[in-house]
C-alpha cells in the first residue's frame, strides 16, 4: 500500500514532540522510537541549557524538564537554525502561563539570551577613533547596532540559587550591552538618566552630542542642568571609547 508521507511525517513529529499524548507511528519499532525521541529532545535541552546557563541553574531537574519540555511539545519554532532557537524558546516564554513560574523568568532569559545576539548579529558599524570621542559635542552620533540599553523590573544580572526575588524591587535595573572592537561582549551597569540618553540617540541616530545633552536636560528638569550636561560629556566621551556611541554616518 501507498504510504501518505506528509501523514507519516506528522505522526512521527507528534510523538517525538509529545510521547505522553500521541501514540507511536504501529510500523515503527518502539525501542527506535524511544531512541528518535531521546535524541532530539536531547538536542533542544542541550542547546537551552548552554544558552540559558543561570536559568537551567536555578531550576531543579524536575522543573527543567517540565520547562523544556512543554517548549518542545506545544512550541511551533519559525525557524529551522539552531543559532536562533534561543529566541524562539523567548517567545514561549511571553506566551507561557504557569503560576508557579519565578516572576522574573522571562527577563533572566531575555537577559541571557541578549549575549548570544550580540554575539551574531551581523551589523559592522563604523566605531569613531580617539579625536572623535574628544570631539563628541560637536559631532552627529547615534547608537551603535551592537549597543542594546536595557531596562529590566528585576537585578537579572544578580539572579543566582541563592538569590531569587519574588517581588521586584523599587528601583528598575539598567544595563548597557554591547560588542567591542574585538567582538566580545560585554555587560555593564547604568543609570536610568543614561538609559535615557541613549533612548534618545537610538530614536534619532543623528543628532549632535551638544543637542543630545540638551534634550536631555530638557527632560530631567529635576536635575542641574550644569550638573547634567558636565557628567553627560564624560559618559558620552566613555561610551564612544567602548564603541557604543558611534558617529552618525558609522550605522
Amino acid at each position: 500500500m501507498a504510504v501518505d508521507f506528509r501523514s507519516k511525517q506528522a505522526e512521527f513529529a507528534a510523538y517525538i514532540r509529545d510521547p505522553a499524548n500521541n501514540p507511536a507511528p504501529s510500523d515503527v519499532e518502539p525501542r527506535r522510537m524511544a531512541m528518535y525521541r531521546e535524541l532530539f529532545f536531547n538536542n533542544i535541552d542541550s542547546f537551552l541549557s548552554s544558552n540559558f546557563p543561570v536559568l537551567r541553574k536555578i531550576l531543579n531537574d524536575e522543573q527543567w524538564l517540565e520547562l523544556a519540555g512543554d517548549f518542545f511539545a506545544e512550541h511551533r519554532c519559525q525557524t529551522p537554525h539552531f543559532s536562533e532557537i534561543a529566541e524562539e524558546f523567548l517567545a514561549y516564554l511571553q506566551n507561557r502561563k504557569n503560576a508557579d513560574d519565578y516572576p522574573f523568568l522571562l527577563e533572566l532569559a531575555h537577559y541571557e539570551w541578549v549575549e548570544l545576539a550580540l554575539a551574531i548579529a551581523r551589523a559592522e558599524p563604523r566605531l569613531g577613533d580617539t579625536a572623535f570621542a574628544a570631539d563628541i559635542l560637536g559631532r552627529e552620533i547615534a547608537l551603535s547596532p551592537l549597543a542594546w540599553p536595557l531596562a529590566y523590573q528585576y537585578p537579572v544580572q544578580r539572579i543566582a540559587p541563592d538569590f531569587l526575588p519574588l517581588m521586584p524591587p523599587e528601583q528598575a535595573t539598567y544595563l548597557i550591552v554591547y560588542r567591542d572592537r574585538d567582538d566580545n561582549v560585554h555587560f555593564m551597569q547604568s543609570t536610568a538618566i543614561t538609559f535615557r540618553l541613549l533612548q534618545i540617540l537610538e530614536q534619532h541616530q543623528s543628532l549632535g552630542g551638544a543637542a543630545s545633552l540638551e534634550r536631555l536636560a530638557t527632560e530631567a528638569r529635576h536635575i542641574d542642568p550644569e550638573r547634567l550636561f558636565e557628567q553627560g560629556v564624560k559618559t558620552l566621551q566613555d561610551m564612544a571609547e567602548k564603541g557604543i556611541v558611534i558617529p552618525a554616518d558609522g550605522a
